[in-house]
């Protein structure tokens, strides 16, 4: 075997091995503290979250991995989507951990300097309960329009902060808006911003709607989520169905197509998916074994065998940590996601 062909092999394997969240890490971990706070000044919360748990959780990194990752950064390198960082105190203890308080002061430091959070992007970088407390006396129709603009998961937490009642009226109005006028959108950032001190105003216009709804449904405790889709039904049941239809839950996994399945399984760690599979249907599982190698599939097997009995909650966390990451590959373009309504993501 050629040096050429023996490397294009490890390099295959590599690639099997480490998760694309990882090989960011290993990244921005090579690079100098001002080169990576530059680069984690034009990432969105979620992702700078995400890196930096990799990073905590990093270990034994070999040379030839970090070869590998630069190697296929070079090879990748192009136009990324920047989003403007603000400052959180669960991302200051993230990367603490990750790094120790003298790197992580400094590299915050750098984050935070020049940093373009408008006032709306500032709530995404705030504790779920922080933000229900700032919007819990406003107009439904004001909480109806944050709640919107948020991710779906963070919208979920801060929906589980409010009352039964406000919980309900906001998640009917999420459903019902359409669009909102970019003046009315902007005078709300702009109130915003006089608390937050943040950047420039947002421009879109079109959030919300029924599929936001059944975004955000899909990230709430199984216990809340109940509760609130009752409540829908019993004041607008087509609405309630349609929801349902577009809910996006774990079991549904077995309407992915086989490549999207071996990809999604190359971005999920071992532990996280024998929780998952613990509390699934036989459907699933036949699912991902179909899309393992047998001996993979056989490990697994026996992983999911020797587990001891799991608390539901472990489970439930497990898969809609799964389904997190299919949702970012589905928007990336990566895999393609159909819910029980046939709703393509």
């Amino acid at each position: 075997m050629s040096e050429e062909n023996r490397q294009d092999g490890d390099n295959k394997q590599l690639r099997r091995k480490i998760p694309r969240v990882e090989q960011a890490a290993i990244l921005l971990m090579s690079l100098g503290e001002s080169d990576a706070a530059e680069i984690l000044r034009h990432m969105g919360p979620k992702e700078v979250q995400r890196v930096g748990v990799a990073m905590a959780q990093m270990k034994d990194v070999s040379k030839d991995e970090v070869s590998y990752v630069l190697n296929e950064f070079v090879d990748a390198v192009g136009g990324q989507t920047g989003l403007g960082v603000g400052n959180d105190e669960y991302i200051r203890a993230m990367l603490t951990q990750a790094l120790g308080d003298d790197k992580a002061n400094s590299l915050i430091d750098r984050i935070l300097i020049g940093g373009n959070t408008t006032g709306l992007d500032t709530l995404k970088w705030m504790e779920p309960r922080a933000v229900g407390d700032i919007i819990r006396y406003e107009h439904p129709q004001i909480q109806a329009i944050v709640i919107s603009y948020l991710d779906p998961d963070q919208a979920a937490e801060i929906l589980g902060t409010l009352e039964d009642k406000v919980r309900l009226d906001v998640m009917m109005r999420v459903a019902a808006l359409e669009s909102i006028q970019p003046q009315a959108l902007q005078e709300l950032n702009d109130i915003l911003e006089k608390q937050f001190s943040g950047g420039s105003g947002a421009q879109t216009s079109r959030i919300g709607g029924v599929k936001r709804a059944a975004d955000i449904m899909n990230f709430m405790d199984r216990s809340i989520e109940g509760g609130l889709m009752d409540s829908i039904k019993d004041m607008d049941p087509d609405l309630a169905s349609t929801i349902e239809d577009l809910m996006f839950v774990f079991d549904n996994l077995v309407e992915v197509d086989d490549r999207g399945i071996q990809a999604l399984l190359r971005e999920v760690s071992s532990e996280v998916l024998v929780v998952a599979l613990k509390g699934s249907d036989d459907a699933v599982k036949d699912k991902i074994f179909r899309n393992m190698s047998k001996r993979a599939a056989e490990l697994l097997q026996d992983d999911l065998e020797a587990k001891g009995p799991v608390r539901v909650s472990e489970v439930e966390s497990a898969q809609k940590d799964i389904i997190t990451i299919a949702r970012r590959m589905a928007e990336a373009g990566e895999i393609t996601l159909g819910g029980a309504g046939e709703e393509m993501m």
